[in-house]
């Protein structure tokens, strides 16, 4: 006897034997997108002000260097400490708020599930099954308190970010941006606008590049950050000339 092939699903019937295309999820909890962006984009703009700034004094282009070294060092230092202790302190807030929870859970059980189940009940849940699977996630400790925290805290307390993870993104994504305006006079420029067109190249490019994440329109993203640190630029150009009283490099 013949073996038939398999019966292709009806029409308008989901065929369920594959997962749906692009159904690949990015990890949005890992915690170094943010300060990697971050980093970078601020690098950028805040050396290329900086570098705008003391041009527009009428400074050497060794006093240029040496000041944009120093903003490129002290600001990726200060970016990778303060990303460290911000996102540290809050996962720490975390730990607390969830070991609260915990105590809750084994002091008064019966509550928790009865609140649980209301919670899910305001959402729409028939109040007898939410009070079903509210017990019967209670059953097990551990996945009964990770459901509180995500239902009263909205956390995972196994999705927290690593404070190590987003101090080294932001550091080395600083550096980067920072480094990219200076390289023209580390290169051997001897005037500002070389400096100002590598920085708005970057600026440009690390939005179209951000895109790729967000789903946005590339050249609309590098567009706004372009703006915004032209902007910024601008700004401590002319303080530099009103201040520095000199010919602008």
């Amino acid at each position: 006897m013949t073996e038939q092939p398999p019966t292709a699903p009806s029409s308008g019937t989901p065929d369920t034997r594959r997962p749906p295309p692009d159904h690949h999820h990015a990890d949005v909890s890992g915690g170094w997108l943010r300060p990697a962006v971050f980093g970078a984009m601020d690098g950028l703009v805040s050396n290329v002000a900086l570098i705008a700034g003391v041009g527009g004094g009428g400074v050497s282009p060794q006093a240029i260097v040496l000041t944009g070294a120093a903003g490129l060092v002290a600001g990726a230092i200060s970016m990778a400490l303060g990303e460290y202790t911000s996102v540290r302190t809050q996962s720490e807030q975390v730990a607390a708020e969830v070991a609260k929870e915990r105590r809750e859970l084994e002091r008064n059980p019966e509550v928790e599930t009865a609140e649980l189940a209301q919670m899910w009940a305001d959402r729409g849940l028939p109040e007898d099954l939410a009070l079903e699977v509210a017990k019967v996630v209670h059953s097990n400790p551990a996945e009964a308190l990770r459901v509180h925290a995500r239902e009263e805290l909205g956390i995972d307390p196994e999705e927290q970010p690593s404070p190590w993870t987003a101090a080294i993104s932001s550091f080395v994504c600083f550096s980067l941006g920072a480094l990219i305006p200076l390289l023209p006079y580390l290169l051997g420029a001897d005037v500002l606008w070389p400096a100002l067109v590598a920085g708005g190249a970057g600026l440009f490019l690390t939005g179209a590049l951000v895109s790729r994440f967000t789903r946005r329109i590339w050249w609309l993203s590098g567009l706004r950050q372009l703006l915004l640190g032209g902007a910024a630029a601008g700004a401590t150009y002319v303080i530099g000339m009103l201040i520095g009283g000199g010919t602008p490099i």
